[in-house]
């Protein structure tokens, strides 16, 4: 290994370890002048360490100010469960700011979305979304209007997908997608974030059994989360050993045990659990 590339591991290992025992969120890390003293190093190899740890999500740069602890990002599983379901896992007090709570017909992509006609009634919710009092998350949720009648009679329910359950509606599967994007103006003041930001965006259809009961669209904070999906190898196909050869023919059409017989089980791909 090249001696200038140690230098650089040097001062990164000092730093990640000053990061996990000594410093809080927030603090400021040593300016460049002190590491470079500390270290005998130059300038370009102080920067390279702490670009290292802004990548790993360990550090943050403030422009004009400095480089701090960031806050631990946390992991945004892919699982079928709701926003307070999530933080109270994690230790963490859910709270919600309702923005708008209302019946509103369907525009066309929503009624796709719950698989109903355009212009059909649905409920309408749009919330931000807080976690021990910070902002995580923007959330629009739609739910068709039949199947949760008086659902914002005395306000929105606290937890929506628990409302769903406590009147019989068994939310057993869903599917997700997840993408990069941008926060605009209004989105970024209610996050806490400069208009442009990164957000990861994730569109979610909830079911029960076969029923659409949820379409909804949340802004996640990028700064406080990675995606995390846990991953599983497909099994391998079994390749059906060839039948020995008895010299008597096989059975034809129309003898039993065929691919049309009655006594054969079928079953398509079971849906993927999601989360949320």
């Amino acid at each position: 290994m090249r001696r200038s590339a140690l230098k650089y591991v040097r001062v990164r290992d000092y730093l990640r370890s000053l990061v996990t025992h000594e410093l809080a969120v927030g603090d400021a890390i040593p300016s460049e002048r002190l590491l470079c003293e500390r270290f005998g190093v130059s300038r370009m190899t102080v920067r390279q360490a702490v670009d290292a740890l802004v990548v790993e999500g360990l550090l943050q740069r403030e422009q004009g100010r400095g480089t701090f602890v960031a806050p631990t990002k946390m992991d945004l599983e892919v699982r079928l469960a709701s926003f307070g379901e999530e933080m109270r896992r994690r230790g963490m007090e859910p709270s919600s700011k309702v923005l708008a709570a209302e019946e509103i017909p369907a525009t066309p992509d929503i009624a796709d979305a719950l698989e109903l006609v355009p212009g059909e009634h649905v409920l309408y919710l749009h919330r931000v979304r807080y976690a021990d009092g910070e902002p995580m998350a923007i959330e629009q949720s739609w739910l068709p209007r039949a199947l949760t009648p008086g659902l914002f009679d005395d306000g929105p329910p606290p937890s929506v997908y628990g409302e769903l359950r406590r009147r019989g509606l068994d939310l057993d599967w869903g599917e997700d997608t997840v993408e990069a994007t941008e926060v605009d103006g209004r989105d970024a003041a209610l996050l806490g974030l400069r208009a442009g930001a990164a957000v990861l965006r994730l569109t979610r259809r909830t079911f029960a059994g076969q029923t659409a009961c949820v379409y909804s669209r949340s802004s996640y904070r990028a700064d406080r989360y990675v995606l995390w999906v846990p991953l599983r190898a497909p099994r391998p196909a079994l390749t059906p050993r060839p039948a020995p050869d008895t010299g008597v023919d096989p059975p034809g059409p129309g003898a039993g045990g065929g691919p049309d017989d009655d006594g054969g089980a079928s079953s398509g791909p079971a849906p993927q659990e999601v989360a949320g």
